[in-house]
C-alpha cells in the first residue's frame, strides 16, 4: 500500500511540475520576467523612445526590459551646453518614463571625453577643471538623487593598452580626476551605485588597466560600486574565456558587474577595427555591407548560437552580474547601421527593425527556458 501511495504521490508531483512548468512558461514570455532573479535586462533609448512616439516600440520597451539608459541625451553636450546654462528637459522624461514603468534607471554618462560641450574641451587650466568638474557633477547627480539607480561617472578613460587616454581631464588634472569624479558622485548621491564604464577591457591590456583603474580610484578614497563593460562585440570575438577571465577579475575587485551596451555586429570591421571609439568613421564599399536587405539564415544561426553562448555564461556568472543592457532596441535604431561606415546595414539586437523577435531573441529564450526545466526535474524527483 505504501508503494502505491508513493507511486500515486510521484505521479501527481510530475504532473504538478508539468503545469507548474507551463505556468511559468507562460510568465516568462519576456526577457525580464525570464531573468528576473538573475540581472536587470535593460535597454537604451533614444528621444523619440522616451517620448513614447512609437506606440508599437513602446509596448515592445515595457514588456521586454526592466531597465533603461539613455543613448544620447543625458551626455556633457546636452545636459550642460553652456557654462551657466544646464538642460534637463528630455533627462527629465526619461527618469519619469523609468519610474512610470517600475525600471532600473541608469545615468549614462558625468565625465567622458566624446561629445562634450565645446566650451569643455576648451578647458586648460585646473582650477578651472576642478571647478567644472565639481558644479556638473554635482548639480547634475543632486537633481536627480533618489531617482536614478546608477551612474556611470567616467566614461572611456583608457587606450587599447590599458594606459589612461589623453583627454581633457588628463591633461589638465592628471590622473586625479579619476578618483575625484567619483568623491564628487558618492557626496552628491551617497546611495546611488558609481561604475566605471569601458570598451574592450575584455581584452587583457585594457583589462589589466582597467584594473588598476578601480584600484587606485579606491585607494584615493573614491567610492566604485561597479564596472561596465561595453559589449560591443563581433560573432567570433572577444572569446567566451576572455569574457569570462574579465567577469572573475572585475568581481574579486569586490565590485559589481555590468554588461552596459551589448549589441554583435554581423559585419565586417574595415581593417580589423576594433573597439568603439565613436570619433572614427571609415570609407565604404559594398563588400562591407554585404547584407543591404536581410541577413542570410546561415548569419542568423550564428548571431542566435553567439547570444546563446553569450547568455549562458551569463547565467553562470548570475552572483556577480548585476544588469545586462542592449544597445537599442530593434536593429532599425542601432548606431551601428552608421558606424564606422555610414549607411550600412547591421543587425546587431534581438529584435528586427519590425520590432520582431530574431532567433538571437528564441535562442536566449530557450536558454532560460531550459534552466528552468532542469530546476523543476530536480524538484520533482527530490519530493
Amino acid at each position: 500500500m505504501k508503494l502505491i501511495n508513493n507511486s500515486i504521490l510521484l505521479g501527481v508531483l510530475f504532473i504538478s511540475g508539468i503545469c507548474n512548468s507551463q505556468n511559468t512558461k507562460t510568465a516568462q514570455a519576456s526577457l525580464k520576467n525570464s531573468f528576473k532573479g538573475d540581472f536587470y535586462i535593460g535597454t537604451a533609448l533614444n528621444v523619440s523612445q522616451i517620448e513614447e512616439k512609437d506606440a508599437k516600440a513602446d509596448a515592445l520597451i515595457r514588456k521586454e526590459f526592466n531597465a533603461i539608459t539613455a543613448e544620447n541625451i543625458m551626455k556633457s553636450m546636452f545636459v550642460h551646453p553652456s557654462k551657466d546654462k544646464y538642460d534637463f528637459a528630455m533627462t527629465e522624461k526619461f527618469v519619469a518614463y523609468g519610474e512610470k514603468n517600475k525600471m532600473f534607471i541608469h545615468g549614462h554618462t558625468l565625465i567622458w571625453h566624446s561629445q562634450l560641450a565645446r566650451w569643455m574641451s576648451e578647458i586648460k587650466d585646473s582650477t578651472e577643471m576642478k571647478a567644472f568638474m565639481k558644479d556638473h557633477i554635482t548639480t547634475i547627480v543632486s537633481k536627480f538623487k533618489g531617482r536614478i539607480n546608477s551612474w556611470d561617472v567616467v566614461n572611456e578613460a583608457l587606450n587599447e593598452d590599458g594606459t589612461y587616454r589623453k583627454s581633457v581631464f588628463l591633461n589638465t588634472l592628471g590622473e586625479s580626476y579619476l578618483a575625484d569624479a567619483f568623491k564628487l558622485a558618492a557626496q552628491a548621491d551617497p546611495k546611488v551605485d558609481l561604475y566605471y564604464n569601458d570598451y574592450n577591457i575584455c581584452e587583457p591590456k585594457k583589462r589589466e588597466g582597467a584594473i588598476k583603474l578601480v584600484k587606485y580610484i579606491k585607494a584615493n578614497g573614491g567610492k566604485i560600486d561597479g564596472v561596465g563593460i561595453q559589449g560591443h562585440w563581433r560573432l567570433d570575438s572577444p572569446s567566451l574565456e576572455e569574457i569570462e577571465k574579465s567577469i572573475l577579475a572585475y568581481s574579486e575587485l569586490g565590485v559589481k558587474v555590468a554588461f552596459t551596451e551589448l549589441d554583435i555586429t554581423v559585419l565586417p570591421n574595415p581593417w580589423d577595427l576594433q573597439g568603439a571609439d565613436v570619433n572614427q568613421s571609415f570609407e565604404g564599399s559594398a563588400k562591407m555591407n554585404p547584407y543591404p536587405k536581410t541577413l542570410p539564415d546561415s548569419i542568423q544561426n550564428k548571431l542566435a548560437e553567439r547570444y546563446a553562448s553569450i547568455f549562458k555564461l551569463f547565467l553562470k556568472h548570475k552572483d556577480k552580474i548585476s544588469r545586462v543592457t542592449f544597445w537599442g532596441v530593434h536593429d532599425g535604431q542601432s548606431w551601428l547601421n552608421d558606424w564606422p561606415i555610414k549607411g550600412r546595414t547591421n543587425y546587431p539586437l534581438l529584435f528586427d527593425t519590425n520590432l520582431k523577435p530574431k532567433k538571437a531573441y528564441n535562442s536566449v529564450m530557450q536558454l532560460k527556458e531550459l534552466e528552468n526545466n532542469k530546476i523543476g526535474k530536480k524538484k520533482v524527483f527530490k519530493n
